[in-house]
């Protein structure tokens, strides 16, 4: 299994990188809920707070989403304050899991895992991690030989096919991050969008994954094509009938 039923429990040993702040109004939707987009932004923040907390965060800079899991086990609110850790469940020399775990101050709780890439901000490719920086990483899983395999791999359906439904979903200046990508947060934006006529996948505990193929860059027209099984929907997010990214929503 590419990914487990359950995400792994915090390690024994240690003290994962800790912080919080409020659930701000513009993190939640009209039924008071923490976005997916908005937890996708989480991740982001506590993951650059960490660099500021370890040995040779500084040169660490440079990073790619490869794929995100999100579980939200019971849904967090507006007003709730949340407290985020985050720990290495998974490392190899170039990229790690990244397990961040956010709970709110009413109960609700999500736990995800970020597979990321480590790059060189000069060179643009995947780049080794100093042993200063690996050390606390290390220390905190025993897989030291992390490989990435896929886990969403059905191509597009065709666009009549059964239960699929398409929407053009139009790119602004603010979705376009540094290195001339969209940021990964704005897929779980669109993912909203699609979620929106599926909102009995919300009503309990789900999951979301989400696996980042190829860039989306400022300007290019980006299709959402979403097929809903059963109690699973998918959507992909494609330029023309390229695939850039994928998703899942199911319940747990």
């Amino acid at each position: 299994m590419v990914i487990p039923s359950a995400l792994s429990e915090r390690p024994t040993t240690g003290s994962p990188f800790q912080t919080g702040w409020p659930v701000r109004l513009a993190d939640t939707d009209g039924d008071q809920r923490l976005r997916l987009d908005a937890i996708a932004r989480y991740l982001q923040d506590i993951g650059f707070d960490h660099l500021q907390a370890v040995e040779d965060g500084d040169t660490h800079r440079g990073w790619v989403v490869r794929r995100t899991v999100i579980d939200v086990l019971k849904p967090i609110e507006f007003g709730e304050h949340v407290t985020l850790r985050r720990w290495c469940s998974g490392l190899s020399t170039r990229w790690c899991n990244m397990r961040v775990q956010i709970c709110g101050s009413n109960g609700g709780l999500v736990e995800t895992e970020a597979f990321l890439i480590h790059f060189g901000t000069e060179s643009g490719v995947p780049a080794r991690m100093s042993d200063r920086f690996m050390a606390p990483m290390l220390a905190s899983t025993t897989e030291h030989r992390l490989r990435w395999k896929a886990a969403l791999t059905d191509p597009i359906p065709a666009p009549d096919a059964p239960d699929v439904q398409e929407l053009f979903f139009p790119l602004r200046v603010a979705d376009i991050d540094w290195l001339d990508h969209v940021n990964n947060a704005v897929y779980l934006s669109a993912l909203e969008e699609i979620l929106a006529a599926h909102t009995d996948l919300m009503s309990g505990p789900h999951r979301t994954v989400i696996e980042y193929a190829k860039p989306v860059k400022a300007g290019e027209p980006v299709r959402l094509i979403g097929r809903r099984d059963g109690t699973a929907l998918d959507v992909w997010f494609a330029v023309a009938d390229d695939p850039r990214a994928v998703s899942r929503v199911t319940p747990l």
